[in-house]
């Protein structure tokens, strides 16, 4: 991010922060400054419903802190057992980004999966038929563990989405008044991996990855493929 020689934010008119996702990239993005904070900050976004996509997150950790360019993160981790814990330690973790789409809710469904370990980058669009906006963010974490393959089971991973509804249901206990098939097969095996950690993000805020994880689910919806 561009600062000035005191350290802050350097601001344009419209009071917009420029900044990179990586030092390389040719491309910067402008979010609002009040959509940046240090790790930590932030209020609660959670809540159950079609989307759930706002700038208001909080951020409760466990293991290690989360990296990101979102404003800030809900992260929560499970695990089982300390065997595994413990050899999940070992290396940086393995970042997964998803997104749902859906045209109507119900409607067309799409997700998008951006799946980075190191330097490898993997990157998956799907169309998944008729359904609604939650389904289609659940399924889109659910792929993402596909993309992870045997690594899932031997390595930190840290999956982001802008779902509050999808956080709740897997990681904080709520009660799901729907898909509940879905949500017990996805929570079974989340069980069995050694340590996850959910990061909120804050959806349609210039957050790279994830707005890449919305190009993608939405060019599958026009594709239907």
């Amino acid at each position: 991010m561009r600062a000035d020689d005191s350290g802050k934010l350097a601001l344009d008119s419209a009071g917009r922060a420029e900044m990179k996702y990586r030092e390389s990239d040719s491309k910067s993005y402008r979010p609002f400054a009040g959509n940046l904070a240090p790790d930590g900050e932030g209020e609660d976004g959670e809540g159950e419903g079609n989307g759930d996509r706002g700038d208001a997150t909080t951020r409760t950790t466990t293991r290690s802190s989360a990296s990101t360019t979102a404003s800030t993160s809900t992260s929560t981790s499970s695990s089982t057992g300390a065997s595994r814990a413990k050899g999940a330690d070992k290396g940086p973790a393995i970042e997964l980004w998803t997104d749902g789409a859906c045209s109507g809710n119900p409607g067309p469904m799409g997700i998008g999966v951006v799946a980075i370990d190191g330097g490898k980058r993997r990157e998956l669009g799907e169309y998944l038929g008729i359904g609604t906006n939650n389904i289609a963010e659940l399924t889109a974490i659910d792929r993402a563990l596909d993309l992870a393959g045997a690594d899932a089971a031997a390595r930190r991973m840290r999956i982001y989405t802008d779902s509050a509804y999808s956080i709740g249901v897997l990681s904080k206990g709520w009660k799901a008044k729907a898909n509940q098939e879905l949500i017990a097969r996805m929570r079974k095996r989340l069980a069995t991996l050694p340590t996850v950690e959910f990061v909120k993000v804050s959806g349609h805020a210039g957050v790279p990855e994830n707005e890449r994880c919305d190009e993608l689910a939405r060019q599958a919806i026009v594709r239907r493929s």
